[in-house]
């Protein structure tokens, strides 16, 4: 179903009141208030198209894809394949064979660990990530450190919180294999030049993989124009079901890489005196896939492009600023990542209240929020807090939640006065 466009914010059409009628969580109250949910950051709500899917997909279709001449799982690997199709051209990829369904960022991450790892790294090699990381785009080369015995260089974050580019472009050099990179910052908002990286890590002929789980659902990806060699993203915060994700990667790569994991699904001949696998995407699908968050992800994909990828970008640029703008006028609160680029998040601190305090008493006026390290503890250290208050907006928040989390902290501080 294509909405119908009402609204004008900044020459955008969305008809707001449309789009949140879509999202039924929406319409609850959580203790007798109404739901003003501002932790999409950490996962999305879903629209009803998407919950329908899901249903549809147990109530008609149900059956195992690819291993089946009968009907059902006919109907069920088509509806599979047609998902890999949306998602490829909703990335922009060359091929559906670059498209790699995995449970979500932090598999896909894995997998390019593992993989890509065993394939390219030896000792003395260098991988290099970003202060500003999550921890699941920082273990997983941690540990391919250990085994291969590599050297792990961290490219560091400037106090407004943007990429040090100049210091990266020092630390980079000829043993340097692999930069990993997020595309948004989960924490600071921050969206990060991955273009000009991509130019410069390929330079020295290294891969570059994209932690895109918070830039995929705010603006338009186009991996050959980033011209990265892997992107991850994960389902939950595009609008769809958890347990389901993506990763793209260049098909020239993907073919000299090792299988991650073996199993069913990925083999073309099994004997014990040796194995072949399957030809891309299927040689890193092992097992039985999860083909009902697969379809539901295309119907969310399907539910953004019938909004338009561009009004949702331009609509939440729209919030950012005026919520930047509301919430800079509280006396005491400081706001953590101030780049130029950036999603709408905002992360802050009450001058001398706890970060859980002030989301405690939020949850009481009905506003969530989250609270903590935001599995970015380095990032947290490099600006010397234990913790942090953060709200991610998407398309589907307003002006008057703004207007709410704004008087909701007035009143976090009358209580701490």
């Amino acid at each position: 179903m294509r909405l119908v466009f009402a609204t004008k914010i900044n020459n955008v059409s969305i008809d707001i009141n449309k789009v949140r009628a879509d999202f039924p969580i929406l319409s609850q109250k959580i203790y007798g208030k109404d739901l003003i949910y501002l932790d999409s950051g950490a996962t999305a709500q879903k629209p009803q198209c998407v919950i329908d899917a899901e249903t549809e997909m147990y109530t008609h279709w149900n059956s195992n894809i690819h291993r089946g001449v009968h009907f059902l799982s006919n109907q069920s690997t088509d509806r599979y394949e047609k998902s890999r199709t949306i998602i490829k051209d909703f990335l922009n990829a060359k091929s559906e064979k670059e498209v790699i369904f995995t449970s979500g960022t932090t598999a896909s991450i894995n997998l390019v660990a593992h993989s890509l790892g065993d394939f390219c790294i030896e000792k003395g090699d260098e991988i290099i990530v970003t202060e500003m990381e999550h921890h699941s785009n920082i273990v997983p080369w941690q540990l391919l450190c250990q085994r291969k015995g590599a050297v792990l260089k961290v490219i560091p974050v400037t106090d407004c919180g943007e990429l040090n580019i100049d210091a990266f472009k020092s630390i980079i050099s000829e043993r340097t294999k692999i930069v990993s990179v997020a595309h948004v910052s989960n924490t600071l908002g921050t969206i990060n030049p991955i273009n000009e990286i991509a130019q410069i890590v390929h330079n020295y002929n290294a891969y570059f993989v994209v932690d895109g789980a918070q830039g995929v659902q705010h603006g338009k990806v186009d991996v050959q124009a980033m011209d990265c060699d892997f992107y991850a993203f994960s389902g939950h915060k595009l609008y769809a079901p958890t347990g389901i994700g993506v990763l793209y990667g260049k098909e020239e790569i993907l073919e000299q890489m090792p299988p991650y994991m073996g199993g069913g699904d990925m083999i073309k001949e099994v004997s014990f005196n040796g194995t072949t696998f399957a030809e891309l995407p299927l040689k890193f699908e092992a097992g039985t896939s999860n083909y009902v968050g697969a379809y539901a992800l295309g119907e969310a994909i399907n539910y953004v492009n019938s909004v338009g990828v561009d009004n949702i970008e331009e609509y939440e640029q729209d919030l950012l600023k005026y919520a930047t703008n509301k919430l800079s006028t509280i006396d005491g609160l400081k706001i953590y990542g101030t780049a130029k680029n950036k999603v709408c998040t905002i992360s802050f601190l009450l001058d001398g209240i706890h970060h859980y305090d002030t989301g405690m008493i939020l949850d009481k006026l009905g506003i969530a929020v989250r609270t903590g390290h935001h599995c970015t503890q380095p990032l947290t250290e490099r600006f010397n807090i234990d913790g942090i208050v953060r709200a991610s907006f998407t398309f589907y928040n307003t002006k008057a939640e703004v207007d709410a989390l704004y008087d909701g902290l007035l009143k976090v501080k009358q209580m701490f006065s």
